[in-house]
């Protein structure tokens, strides 16, 4: 689907190798993950228009004309483990909004359960990008996007690291205006809702609590 992009860098590629190892330490997930995110935020962030500026800047040699990203951002990690995309996130857009999502997906029905939502009011910036390592059946990620649409979010963006075939499916069936960056889409979605061969449970292996 044209709202769905895979990377196809090779750096990706590998650091996703690496990221499935199960010998993996929390801290070399961590960082993998983090290394995955910058990738994947270069990639979610090509289409930003840029703007003058309008007092003149100046380089050691002459005076300049300087461009800053226009849009404003709010970036939307769905805790837990969205949290360890947030870093690369903000080094990118310093200057973005950050608003928690809690979200969990109960076990027996594999249905998401909201837990924390403090968005404002009202929605002041142009575009949110949500962040999540994994989506599995889609249903957390879906229950994110429609907050934010009910939020008034003009536009969504979605980063995540390892998405199962079928729920990266039905989220870009389901919400065709969303943009979804992904490092790898995995074929199987076994009957417990984990993703094969994936990146095991993530909020935990990222937080040393498997």
């Amino acid at each position: 689907m044209s709202n769905i992009n895979v990377s196809t860098h090779p750096l990706v590629r590998q650091k996703i190798s690496a990221l499935r190892q199960r010998t993996n330490t929390s801290h070399q997930v961590r960082q993998l993950t983090d290394e995955i995110g910058r990738l994947l935020m270069y990639e979610a962030t090509q289409d930003l228009h840029l703007a003058a500026q309008r007092e003149p800047a100046h380089s050691p040699v002459a005076a300049y004309t300087a461009e800053a990203i226009k849009e404003f951002h709010a970036l939307v990690p769905i805790l837990r483990s969205g949290l360890a995309l947030l870093g690369a996130a903000t080094d990118f857009l310093p200057l973005a909004q950050i608003h928690h999502l809690g979200l969990f997906r109960e076990e027996a029905t594999l249905l998401p359960v909201e837990y924390y939502n403090k968005l404002p009011r009202s929605c002041t910036v142009d575009e949110c990008i949500v962040l999540d390592p994994m989506i599995a059946t889609g249903g957390t990620a879906d229950a994110a996007i429609q907050i934010l649409k009910q939020w008034g979010a003009p536009r969504i963006k979605f980063v995540a690291v390892c998405v199962s075939r079928q729920g990266i499916d039905r989220l870009a069936r389901e919400h065709p205006d969303v943009r979804f960056f992904v490092a790898v889409v995995d074929d199987v979605l076994d009957d417990q809702g984990f993703v094969v061969p994936g990146i095991g449970d993530c909020g935990d292996r990222l937080n040393n609590t498997a």
